[in-house]
């Protein structure tokens, strides 16, 4: 009993703006319980991308360090994510023989496995193979197929690779401050596992994370995921924005976004003045929101743009989502960008905050944190034994079969 109340898990969600770092202690329920809680501003990423290890790695240490002072425990295993624009997300099909007439595990595996031989480029790796529905002799919608009979299994997946570099380069930094990686995960399948509810990803949705460097989405549809992709427009633009156009330093571009920044430049209430710091030992000015918002809202409205393009091109029109939009992410705190999303995708919008937990979760229901605390639920689900998601799982990273031996092994198993 004294072993099971001291179950620690740990999350590190390394953004372009800030790097969290979340400890939760499982309670015998299975509930999370947030122990421990860390942020440092994040300065060695670009668009998602690791371009210094040292300011990264330095970053991840003081996050780490607040969360564990907080929880009063030492971690050293964690689950984290990925992003930037190298992410690749693609469906593919695997059709296997069902050996015996029943649905067994190892006919799963190997469905599986027949699905994931398709064309990556050579320098990705795949990061993730979710299950989207099994089929068993033309029947479709097979959630779980185990114990079922049949000849033939027909699984559909959704495949994301990752260039290997970034993935490697995450995990030195992880490194350089004496942890170890479990388990990497992409950002918007995190934030998806946080913010929605399965009736949403039944009718059919959409998030969008608008983070500092990256701005991710994933699409579902029936239950499952069915697109996933990344787009390296985010926060940072707004702020690098408004730096340019009010002639003021980044420090206080960021403090102004935040505090006062809104999306549409028609709504009501934006006549209050602030004052703007310039550049030097020049006079500081005073500017109305609605001039803040003239700036802020055509970026806005471009990101949202890019998204629908994204969401149009890969197969996904508006039509195929019906609960609508769901926005998370450091940057859909500004006012007026619900309003905003409704328009420009002429669908139904929302702020999307992670669910309810235990611990410290007052603080951390906001939607800056969504990634860190899909991460964390993740990290549960490792703990269990079964990644969420099909996430890679690192540890076994050592051991990559060789093609031959798995040819041996699928000729064996087959024939």
């Amino acid at each position: 009993m004294e072993q099971q109340q001291n179950k620690y898990i740990s999350a590190l969600d390394i953004g372009t703006s800030k790097v969290i770092a979340l400890i939760g202690e499982i309670r015998e329920d299975n509930e999370i319980h947030i122990v421990g809680l860390g942020q440092s501003p994040s300065r060695g990423l670009r668009a998602g991308m690791v371009t210094n290890i040292d300011a990264t790695a330095q970053a991840i240490r003081q996050a780490v360090e607040d969360a564990e002072l907080m929880a009063d425990t030492k971690i050293s295993r964690v689950v984290t994510g990925i992003a930037g624009n190298h992410i690749r997300s693609m469906n593919s099909q695997g059709v296997v023989k069902i050996k015996d007439g029943e649905v067994s595990q190892t006919d799963i595996d190997r469905a599986i496995e027949t699905a994931k031989a398709i064309n990556i480029p050579p320098d990705h790796n795949i990061l993730h193979t979710v299950v989207q529905e099994y089929i068993i002799d033309n029947q479709p919608g097979v959630k779980e197929p185990i114990g079922m009979s049949g000849v033939r299994l027909d699984t559909r997946v959704h495949i994301i690779t990752g260039a290997n570099t970034a993935l490697q380069n995450i995990q030195k930094c992880i490194q350089r401050c004496g942890l170890q990686m479990d388990q990497i995960m992409l950002q918007p399948l995190a934030s998806g596992h946080a913010v929605l509810t399965e009736d949403e990803k039944d009718l059919g949705v959409c998030v969008i994370d608008i983070g500092g460097g990256t701005t991710d989405i994933a699409v579902y549809t029936n239950g499952a995921i069915r697109h996933t992709a990344v787009i390296p427009v985010a926060g940072d633009l707004i702020t690098k924005d408004l730096a340019q156009a009010l002639r003021t330093p980044h420090s206080a571009a960021e403090y102004i976004k935040i505090h006062y920044g809104a999306a549409i430049p028609t709504m009501d209430g934006l006549d209050e003045m602030i004052e703007v710091p310039s550049v030097g030992d020049r006079q500081s000015r005073q500017i109305s929101r609605r001039v803040l918002a003239e700036i802020i809202g055509p970026r806005v409205e471009e990101i949202l743009e890019l998204t629908l393009n994204e969401l149009r091109r890969s197969g996904f029109p508006e039509e195929v989502l019906t609960s609508g939009i769901v926005l998370t992410g450091g940057a859909s705190m500004l006012t007026g960008i619900v309003e905003l999303a409704e328009e420009v995708f002429n669908l139904p919008a929302r702020i999307g905050v992670p669910q309810e937990m235990g611990g410290v979760s007052e603080r951390i229901r906001n939607p800056r944190y969504s990634t860190a605390i899909g991460l964390l639920q993740a990290a549960r689900g490792e703990e269990d034994g079964a990644p969420v998601t099909g996430a890679i799982v690192v540890h076994d990273q050592a051991e990559k079969i060789s093609l031959w031996a798995r040819l041996m092994k699928f000729v064996k198993e087959n024939f």
